[in-house]
């Protein structure tokens, strides 16, 4: 295999407000997932013209201040999916932590009110709606536009400008309607008074290296107060306090005091998020149990594959893809037993119960390895394989490491080493999301994937395959396909399942794909036929065409109607190849 020689140019973001307009999506991200595709745009709309020229020649994104924010919103992120493992009942006003809000029809008492409205307003549920701190004029003004909202007779959500008693300051009100499941309209009023969270100043100190000093600026910060007034209430001068938050900012690699109230907005949230119960993964369909068998390799890690079809007939390895695709339509699983076909699909490093590979060990190199243990300790040689997408560089590898292990390789849907900048841009956006941040912004990519998987958690692994994938209408009628549907679903509990995320496997996956391992190609010790689709968003044809000139030795035909989900859909056809590739080697 031959990599590009460490590059001494990176590429940064040379504007500040692009910088901070992704460091703000970034914490976004990490405590709702769901505005990935929002991350999405706003970072290919600026990182996406640093990609030029061939990838070889490609300089990498390295910017120390994003990266920096990325390392805590991974944090963020770990702390979100940690809640989210935990089961128990939201309602509307337990969804806005940090934020003083409140439940009222604009009759005389408060239906309900959360923690930070209890603290800031010094109100209770079922309490007096003139406990409220506001000038008794105000609350008539509040009171009407309640009703207002509550009943749809007026904008669905109205703002309100008055001030607190408490303070003296003012405080800015959002009024929306609300289904409260009673006999009454109720509507949602939300303030911008904010609370600290009790033992919030512990979670700030640890997150940032902050004294104890520097944690109650942060606080008097983030709660709105003038310096003049913290240095009052702490007993120090003015200028001591800006000291203060001048250290405060380095540390926290934050420029403004308004950038740092948003990080610390972002951290809050987290440390407040309720536990609740994610998305369920979606149910499954009559595919025969296929119990995970196991072995230890030479190092002593546990390699683990599944088998199905014929014990004595042809072998045919199977590679599953990052995606972790193990299973076959129960169709498909049957068919292979009665082609004569023996199915060995090896779980690779770090998916499912498979050890992952040692920190700082070459990925290309450590996957043959393992396919390689598997083969061997099950006897088999002269197997057909079946690599998908970017699966082709290790079957490829493994017919040049262990040409005995291999007769030929039947790849479905395969990817191809890119040369250009171009070849990304062809690609649907999430695929290019991922795959060219692989390629250009690899220090970035395992927060990407990480809210990926969160993302997937949130949405089902179903609709999150939904929303990706969409852009092929071949994928999506493929996926439609009960049969189909149900092996993606249980196949990729090894990438991802309730309790199991295979995030920085896949991380490692995506980098390795997108190295470049042309030489590999070349290499390859076996007959090659690339059966790939012709709606495929990661491998379009015309990347195909412009790549397979420079290996003629590769056969490639293209399945119409077909795309990433090309073996799902087409297997009868890719087992027909399989048989005739075997047939042919043996003649």
């Amino acid at each position: 295999m031959t990599e590009s020689m460490p590059h001494t140019l990176t590429a940064t973001f040379a504007d500040r407000d692009h910088r901070a307009e992704i460091v703000e999506r970034l914490y976004d991200v990490a405590v709702d997932p769901i505005r990935l595709e929002e991350l999405l745009e706003v970072w290919e709309g600026r990182a996406g013209p640093l990609r030029v020229g061939p990838v070889e020649s490609a300089i990498p994104l390295e910017d120390p201040e994003i990266e920096a924010h990325l390392a805590r919103a991974t944090v963020f992120l770990d702390r979100l999916e940690a809640a989210e493992d935990q089961t128990a009942a939201r309602s509307v006003l337990e969804d806005i932590p940090r934020s003083a809000a409140f439940l009222c029809d604009g009759g005389a008492v408060l239906v309900g009110c959360n923690r930070a409205a209890r603290v800031a307003f010094g109100v209770t549920e079922g309490g007096p709606f003139a406990d409220l701190p506001f000038e008794a004029e105000d609350r008539t003004l509040l009171a009407g536009v309640v009703r207002r909202v509550a009943s749809r007779k007026a904008e669905k959500v109205v703002t309100l400008r008055i001030r607190s008693t408490v303070t003296g300051s003012p405080v800015i009100l959002r009024v929306s309607p609300v289904d409260g499941g009673e006999t009454r309209p109720l509507a949602l009023v939300v303030s911008t008074e904010l609370v600290w969270p009790d033992g919030f100043q512990t979670t700030v100190q640890e997150a940032f290296g902050l004294t104890t000093a520097e944690v109650e600026i942060v606080r008097g910060v983030t709660l709105g107060l003038p310096l003049r007034d913290i240095a009052e209430a702490r007993g120090r001068s003015l200028e001591t306090v800006r000291t203060q938050v001048r250290s405060v900012l380095a540390k926290t690699e934050t420029h403004s005091q308004s950038e740092l109230v948003r990080v610390v907005l972002g951290l809050m949230d987290v440390a407040l998020i309720p536990v609740r119960g994610g998305a369920a993964l979606q149910g499954r369909s009559a595919l025969e149990p296929r119990p995970l068998r196991e072995m230890r390799s030479s190092d002593g890690r546990r390699l683990t594959w599944i088998e199905f079809g014929d014990p004595k007939g042809l072998p045919v390895l199977y590679m599953h893809l990052d995606f972790g695709l193990i299973r076959w339509p129960a169709t498909a699983e049957r068919a292979a037993a009665s082609r004569g076909m023996r199915v060995i699909v090896p779980v690779r490093a770090g998916y499912g119960r498979t050890d992952p590979l040692p920190r700082g060990e070459d990925h290309l190199a450590g996957v043959t390895r393992d396919y390689a243990a598997v083969l061997d300790h099950l006897g088999v040689k002269g197997a057909v394989a079946i690599p998908l997408g970017a699966d082709l560089r290790f079957a490829m590898n493994l017919s040049i490491q262990r040409p005995d292990l291999l007769r030929a390789i039947v790849g479905a849907a395969c990817q191809l080493p890119l040369r250009s900048a171009a070849q990304y841009e062809r690609m649907d956006k999430w695929q290019r999301f991922i795959l060219a941040n692989a390629r250009y912004a690899p220090r970035v990519l395992p927060f990407l994937v990480q809210a990926g998987f969160s993302l997937a958690r949130r949405l089902g692994k179903e609709a999150f395959f939904r929303q990706v994938n969409g852009g092929s209408p071949a994928d999506m009628e493929t996926f439609d396909r009960p049969e189909v549907r149900a092996a993606v679903l249980e196949g990729s509990d090894v990438c991802m399942a309730a309790k199991w995320s295979a995030h920085a496997a896949f991380t490692a996956e995506c980098i390795g794909s997108e190295k470049d391992w042309s030489a590999v190609v070349r290499g390859a010790r076996v007959p090659v036929l690339l059966l790939q689709g012709d709606q495929d968003p990661q491998s379009p044809v015309a990347t195909i065409r412009e790549l397979a000139i420079d290996y003629p030795h590769l056969e490639v035909r293209f399945l119409p109607g077909t795309g990433q989900l090309l073996f799902m859909a087409e297997w009868p056809q890719v087992l027909d190849a399989v048989q005739a590739m075997a047939e042919a080697r043996a003649a």
